[in-house]
């Protein structure tokens, strides 16, 4: 009888821990979300809704895309001399200039100017993602440039159907989709 007794009272003792430790959780909850907040802030938020609307592209993909690019930051240089919010290299802002039909006199010097930054950055993503078809295609491209993935494509290691890609050749492309793709799911649960 004591030996069931001590069962029920370790098994009282175990739900009781376990209701405690899910109402701690669920009380840091919004705690996490502020914290997880300030580390994926909606910068800029006025161009980027703006832009994302108008060249019909997910508003949480240019946030993550920005935030993995730059972390915000419009005065940043790449190792590869990408400028800006969104990182674009003068080739990629002539080409998406061109393919915008902008005659608007603004010059690659400006990409330091938060909203032209996002409005180059955001069109070029619509681009990708209108050539493409596909949200991974479309970021790896930003990243590694399309004449790459659509080499990749071409090739039996890295795509079966020659439509999808199985495999990301480059570890830092790779790296770059996994991290743009978490921080799209990151911004989407936070400000769902």
């Amino acid at each position: 009888m004591a030996a069931r007794v001590r069962k029920k009272d370790v098994l009282l003792w175990l739900v009781l821990i376990i209701v405690l430790v899910l109402a701690a959780v669920a009380a840091l909850q919004p705690a996490t979300d502020a914290v997880m907040r300030q580390l994926y802030p909606r910068e800029y938020r006025e161009y980027i809704e703006k832009y994302s609307r108008e060249y019909d592209v997910d508003r949480n993909l240019v946030y993550a895309v920005t935030r993995i690019e730059s972390n915000f930051d419009p005065n940043a240089v790449s190792s590869a001399d990408a400028r800006g919010l969104m990182q674009m290299t003068q080739d990629a802002f002539e080409w998406v200039q061109y393919r915008m039909g902008d005659d608007s006199g603004t010059t690659y010097a400006d990409i330091f100017e938060p909203e032209v930054s996002i409005r180059y950055g955001t069109y070029m993503l619509h681009l990708l993602l209108e050539e493409t078809g596909d949200e991974k295609l479309a970021i790896c491209s930003y990243h590694a440039g399309m004449s790459n993935v659509n080499a990749w494509l071409s090739q039996q290691e890295y795509s079966k159907d020659g439509k999808t890609l199985d495999k990301i050749p480059y570890s830092d492309t790779e790296w770059y989709y996994n991290k743009v793709s978490e921080a799209k799911q990151i911004y989407q649960r936070l400000y769902a």
